[in-house]
């Protein structure tokens, strides 16, 4: 049986883990990153604004832990969105292009009843990712949670 390399993806540039999980695991050349809220990484708090200015801060999270791991956003081959209310899904489009302008990944968006750190009539987005090679032909799959 084939040796398996293991390896802990971690930046202080990301929000750090809420409970007993790694910002990211590195197996080989594929490397899951765990979800991201559109949390502040100094203050570790939801950035005011609504579900848009979540996704942006989200990305931005998720977009570091690539970085740390040689990856970026033109690797991502998969996103899922999920999200509160369907009503958000054309201001996370919004934001959502500004990270991803063309060769966009493969997507699906789901409305789900809650997430992490969300009360009441809070907005929040958890973002996911699968970075599949960390070469220059990486490619990455996000999943991308959105909770309003």
């Amino acid at each position: 049986m084939a040796t398996l390399i293991k390896r802990i993806i971690s930046t202080p540039r990301a929000p750090a883990a809420m409970g007993p999980y790694s910002q990211a695991v590195l197996i080989d050349r594929t490397m899951y990153i765990a979800g991201q809220l559109g949390t502040d990484p100094s203050s570790g708090q939801l950035v005011p604004g609504g579900a848009k200015e979540e996704a942006k801060q989200a990305l931005k999270n998720m977009g570091e832990i690539l970085k740390a791991a040689g990856c970026d956003y033109s690797n991502v081959v998969k996103t899922t969105v999920l999200m509160a209310d369907m009503k958000d899904f054309s201001d996370i489009n919004e934001t959502y292009k500004q990270f991803f302008r063309s060769n966009f990944p493969a997507r699906a968006a789901y409305q789900v009843v809650a997430l992490p750190k969300v009360s009441g009539n809070c907005s929040s987005i958890n973002i996911y990712s699968l970075c599949l090679s960390l070469s220059l032909s990486a490619s990455c799959s996000w999943r991308i949670f959105i909770h309003s």
